[in-house]
C-alpha cells in the first residue's frame, strides 16, 4: 500500500503541475466564462434600452415578400406568417426584384392552391415554402366552405379547432434523455482517448530513459500500474469537475439570462440516479481502458511505436462506441446487440448506460452489467500489471504477442 501511494502521489502531482494540463483546463474555463456570460454582459451594453419585441421592426428595416396574383387577405395572412417580413402585393415581375436583392422572396400565385415560391440562392435551412403552402391551404379551406354555404364566422372556427391531447410517458423520456446519453459517451469518447494514450506515453517515456529498470525491481507492478493508472483518473475526473462545475456555476449565476433557451436548463437539471449511473459507468470504463494503454504503452521500444502499439484498443473502443451511438440515435437500444454489449466489460459502460437513459434495464441487469464491469477492471488491471513488469525489459524491436504470452509464462 505505501509503494502505491507514493507512485500515486508522484504520478498525480506530474499531470496537477503539468503546465499544459492546467492551461487547457484553465483556457475551457474561461471560454465558458465567456459564453456563459454574455447575455449578462449583453445587457449590460445594451443599458436600459428596452428590448424590441418580436416583429417590432420597421417597414422600411424589414426585408420584402413580393406577392402576386394576391389580394389583400393574402398578404395579411402572410404578414401574420412572416413577423420579419413586409408583405408587399405587387402586379409585375416578381423574378427580377428578387435576383437583384431588392426583395427577400417572392410568391406567385396561380389559385389558392398553385404558386411557385422564388429566392435568389435557396438555404437548406429555408422552409418559407411549407409556411406559405400553410397559409394558402387554409385560407383555400375557409374559401371553399364559404362557397358551400357556411359562414365566415363557423368556416373559422372550424379551421381553428384542433385536436387536444396529452403526452404521458410511462417509462423514461427518449428525448431528454437523449442528450444526456449524448454527453457522457462523448466525454468518455474524449477522456480514454486522451488520458489513455497520455497513460501509454509516460510509461514509454520512463521506459526509454531505463529508469524502469530499477524502478520494477523495487516495486510490485501491480502497484506501479494502479498508481498509475489511478492518478490519470483523477487527474482526469479533477478536470472534467473543473470545467463541468464552472459550467455549472456561471450558469447559476446567470440563470435568468438564459431562460428562454430551454437547452441550457435541461443540461444543467440532470435527474440524480442518471448521474450516478454515470459517474460509475464512467469511472469503470475509464478504468479498464486505462489499464489496456498503459499495460501495451509498456510493450514499446520507442516514443514513435505508441501509435501503432495501442492501435488495437483505439479500434475496439471505437467500434464499441460506433455501435452504442447507431442504436442511441435509432432509438432502439434494447437490441439483442445492444443487450450482448450491456455485457460486455469494453462496451458495456457505453451501452448499459445508453440502455439505463433511453429504456427499462432490470435492476438486475444493471447489477450483473456493473459488477462483470469492476471485476473486469480488477482482472484486466492485475493481467496489465504483469504484461508491465515484462514489458517494460524488453528492448529492441517491437514484441510480438507470443513473446509477451512466453515471457509471461516464464516469469
Amino acid at each position: 500500500m505505501g509503494q502505491f501511494s507514493k507512485i500515486f502521489k508522484f504520478e498525480l502531482k506530474g499531470y496537477l503541475t503539468n503546465k499544459v494540463f492546467v492551461g487547457v483546463t484553465a483556457f475551457i474555463m474561461a471560454i465558458l466564462a465567456v459564453v456563459l456570460f454574455f447575455p449578462r454582459v449583453a445587457d449590460l451594453i445594451k443599458g436600459d434600452d428596452e428590448p424590441d419585441e418580436p416583429g417590432a421592426v420597421e417597414p422600411g428595416e424589414r426585408d420584402v415578400m413580393l406577392v402576386k396574383g394576391g389580394d389583400e387577405t393574402v398578404r395579411s395572412a402572410l404578414e401574420q406568417a412572416f413577423p420579419d417580413l413586409e408583405v408587399r402585393l405587387e402586379d409585375g415581375d416578381v423574378r427580377t426584384p428578387v435576383t437583384r436583392g431588392e426583395a427577400e422572396c417572392a410568391v406567385e400565385l396561380r389559385g389558392l392552391s398553385d404558386f411557385t415560391y422564388y429566392v435568389d440562392n435557396l438555404s437548406m435551412y429555408d422552409t418559407n415554402a411549407d409556411t406559405v403552402s400553410g397559409v394558402l391551404t387554409e385560407l383555400y379551406r375557409l374559401a371553399a366552405m364559404t362557397e358551400a354555404g357556411v359562414s365566415p364566422e363557423k368556416a373559422q372556427e372550424i379551421m381553428s379547432t384542433f385536436a387536444r391531447y396529452e403526452v404521458r410517458s410511462l417509462g423514461v423520456d427518449q428525448g431528454q434523455n437523449f442528450f444526456y446519453t449524448y454527453i457522457m459517451i462523448f466525454a468518455l469518447y474524449m477522456v480514454i482517448l486522451l488520458y489513455g494514450q497520455m497513460v501509454a506515453t509516460n510509461v514509454a517515456t520512463e521506459k526509454s530513459s531505463r529508469a524502469m529498470e530499477l524502478l520494477v525491481t523495487s516495486a510490485r507492478p501491480t502497484s506501479m500500474m494502479f498508481g498509475k493508472v489511478m492518478a490519470s483518473c483523477l487527474a482526469g475526473f479533477t478536470q472534467l469537475v473543473c470545467v463541468f462545475g464552472s459550467a455549472l456555476l456561471f450558469y447559476k449565476l446567470n440563470e435568468p439570462y438564459w431562460a428562454d433557451v430551454g437547452i441550457m436548463g435541461m443540461f444543467f437539471d440532470m435527474p440524480v440516479p442518471l448521474l450516478a449511473y454515470m459517474l460509475v459507468f464512467f469511472i469503470l470504463g475509464f478504468l479498464i481502458y486505462a489499464f489496456l494503454y498503459g499495460a501495451i504503452g509498456s510493450t514499446a521500444s520507442k516514443l514513435e511505436d505508441i501509435n501503432t502499439s495501442v492501435m488495437p484498443i483505439t479500434m475496439l473502443f471505437v467500434a464499441g462506441f460506433l455501435v452504442v451511438v447507431m442504436g442511441m440515435t435509432s432509438g432502439s437500444v434494447d437490441t439483442p446487440l445492444m443487450v450482448a454489449c450491456s455485457y460486455i466489460p469494453f462496451t458495456s459502460p457505453m451501452a448499459m448506460f445508453t440502455r439505463i437513459a433511453m429504456s427499462h434495464p432490470a435492476a438486475w441487469e444493471i447489477a450483473v452489467s456493473v459488477a462483470i464491469l469492476a471485476a473486469s477492471c480488477v482482472g484486466v488491471g492485475i493481467l496489465a500489471a504483469k504484461i508491465y513488469r515484462v514489458g517494460v525489459l524488453l528492448y529492441g524491436g517491437k514484441p510480438k504477442l507470443r513473446d509477451i504470452l512466453r515471457s509471461l509464462k516464464n516469469a
